[in-house]
């Protein structure tokens, strides 16, 4: 039996499944697939309230394959990483899916960044990073000859992909191995039971019309809405999602010879964010960036794009404003950086001293959704919160498409572990 990918007309072919899951980005997509793996006898439909998959922040990607040096030894980060390297590659040779593993320095730019490369390095070898090497000025420059550093670590394993393909591929799987995916499809409620769940849905089309499906358990990949979801269902969680914008800038076609690789700074451990960056693409294009900034829209990836809802809910969580108080300078001259392009420029110097305000095209924004708890404390480790027939991924932020398919498989452990699905299928 084969499943189908679909829009909202004429709608799902059947209401009642064993399984739900909500969300067609790439997560959303590996945990249909890793289910259905497993078990193959399960009805499982997949619910995306855009009209394409994988648009949101799947669809707005970077495109790095993370090797897993930066998180948190024991973290779950740092264990889906180094897993998820080895599991994206395999899997992307087996599918035909092309990448590069094109490597990356981190640079330190002076003496005050040396303990913090070497505390970083050491973390990569805890976590079982593999390749990974300290290097001295004149490997660098023969690596990166355009880079600014007097030290850099060098992780050669770290490489670049399209994720949108690697979603789409889950998504063929996912039909072929017998699942549904329904675009413009929006849940508007969520109601949980002891027997079932039901899902109050919007199918967009020339007019919205209003249904229900019905399933046994449901799993929320909800990215910038996971926290509206989860309290769809009655969780009484406290963490908000803040999404935070960041806009790139495009080296012209004649200076991408500048960057070989991916060129990275040592993490300012004052700001939770990594720092502008220079990243090679695929097709040969080279971004530089990203800033963080506050984005006045979950889903605004335009400067300009607000939505005063979202705003609102923003700027009246408690949390945020603790937030801010602690980031409050560096939140402020992130600010200033994404108006004023000099700035900007200035702080790529940095790291590519050569590199002219002239070198640079407006390029592409993403959107981070970040977990944020209401004592101001930015949720910095994946998180996945299950109950009696509902699980909630409430955060999932890089390197969650590298990570993919080992958060799916943690996804689906704590729901054979919670759903007991051994009595239904």
């Amino acid at each position: 039996m084969k499943g189908s990918l679909h829009n909202s007309e004429p709608g799902p072919s059947a209401t009642h499944y064993d399984l739900a899951i909500v969300g067609a980005g790439i997560i959303g997509l590996a945990a249909a697939r890793e289910f259905l793996l497993r078990r193959p006898a399960l009805r499982v439909i997949v619910l995306e309230k855009e009209l394409a998959i994988a648009s949101q922040q799947t669809g707005h990607n970077s495109g790095v394959i993370h090797s897993g040096i930066y998180y948190a030894p024991g973290s779950l980060k740092a264990r889906a990483c180094v897993e998820g390297h080895r599991a994206m590659l395999a899997f992307c040779r087996e599918q035909g899916i092309p990448f590069e593993l094109c490597g990356k320095v981190i640079v330190a730019l002076d003496e005050s960044e040396l303990s913090r490369l070497e505390d970083l390095y050491q973390r990569g070898i805890k976590n079982g990073v593999q390749g990974l090497e300290l290097i001295g000025p004149e490997r660098l420059r023969e690596l990166e000859p355009y880079a600014a550093g007097i030290k850099a670590i060098h992780s050669p394993n770290t490489g670049i992909i399209d994720f949108a393909q690697v979603a789409h591929a889950y998504a063929r799987q996912v039909q072929e191995y017998g699942g549904e995916i329904v675009t413009g499809c929006e849940v508007a409620s969520l109601t949980t039971r002891d027997a079932q769940s039901v899902l109050g849905i919007r199918q967009a089309g020339v007019v919205t019309l209003e249904t229900e499906i019905h399933a046994h358990y449901i799993i929320t990949c909800g990215g910038l809405q996971s926290d509206k979801l989860s309290r769809m269902s009655g969780k009484d969680s406290r963490l908000h999602i803040v999404p935070f914008r960041g806009d790139y800038y495009v080296l012209r076609a004649e200076k991408r010879q500048m960057v070989r690789g991916l060129i990275y700074p040592v993490p300012d451990p004052r700001f939770p964010f990594l720092g502008v960056h220079f990243t090679r693409r695929l097709d040969g294009e080279v971004w530089a960036g990203p800033n963080a900034v506050l984005a006045f829209a979950r889903e605004g990836y335009g400067r300009w794009q607000i939505n005063p809802g979202d705003l609102w809910e923003v700027l009246s969580f408690d949390g945020f404003w603790k937030m801010a108080a602690q980031y409050w300078k560096t939140g402020l001259a992130e600010m200033y950086r994404d108006y004023v392009k000099t700035a900007y420029v200035k702080e790529l110097q940095r790291y590519m001293p050569d590199l002219h305000a002239a070198d640079l095209l407006a390029g592409p924004s993403g959107v981070r959704a970040q977990a944020l708890s209401a004592d101001g404390r930015l949720v910095d480790d994946f998180l996945i919160h299950h109950g009696a027939n509902v699980v909630h991924v409430q955060n999932a932020p890089s390197p969650a498409a590298t990570s993919s398919l080992v958060i799916a498989r943690m996804i689906v452990d704590e729901a054979e572990s919670s759903f007991e699905l051994a009595k239904q299928v």
